[in-house]
């Protein structure tokens, strides 16, 4: 199976949000940690974490960019436990059975994201529509020379 895994590239994440998610830790977009959030009152870190972040679910920190990954059924089942325990202990899920089985339910549509090959890097854009915290997850390039453009030649001189 493939699952996230946080990413970091530089030292960004640990300035741009509240709290910097790991490298290396399973991540889910974590949308519902906003569910109930007014974005404009947010500080300024937070929303940068609601703009763009993913859960990490050893930190519950934020991170920019995350990584498809494989992961075995153990590792699967301890990220759903870990999510579990954090919605129980910070979201007031009325009992472990109702923490888990919402856990579940984000671990696996973390899990849909991965079609794509693995260590793919994708980001997330999340903004308000109408009501709604509507997600966009984009496939981030890897750097290469097609993304580069010839903007000189050296000539000899006549």
């Amino acid at each position: 199976m493939k699952l996230l895994r946080c990413i970091r590239f530089d030292e960004s994440d640990t300035r741009v949000f509240p709290q910097a998610a790991t490298p290396g830790e399973w991540a889910v977009p974590g949308t519902f940690a906003f569910a109930d959030a007014n974005p404009e009152s947010l500080s300024r870190q937070q929303r940068q974490a609601f703009a763009n972040g993913f859960l990490g679910l050893g930190s519950f920190g934020w991170s920019t960019l995350v990584t498809v990954a494989t992961a075995e059924a153990d590792e699967y089942e301890a990220a759903v436990a870990a999510l579990a325990q954090h919605l129980a202990g910070h979201y007031g899920a009325p009992d472990m059975a109702s923490a888990t089985a919402a856990a579940r339910e984000e671990v696996d549509y973390a899990a849909a994201l991965c079609e794509h090959p693995i260590n793919t890097l994708l980001s997330l854009s999340r903004f308000i529509e109408g009501e709604a915290i509507r997600e966009q997850f984009r496939v981030v390039p890897p750097p290469g020379e097609k993304l580069h453009t010839k903007i000189w030649e050296i000539s000899p001189d006549d």
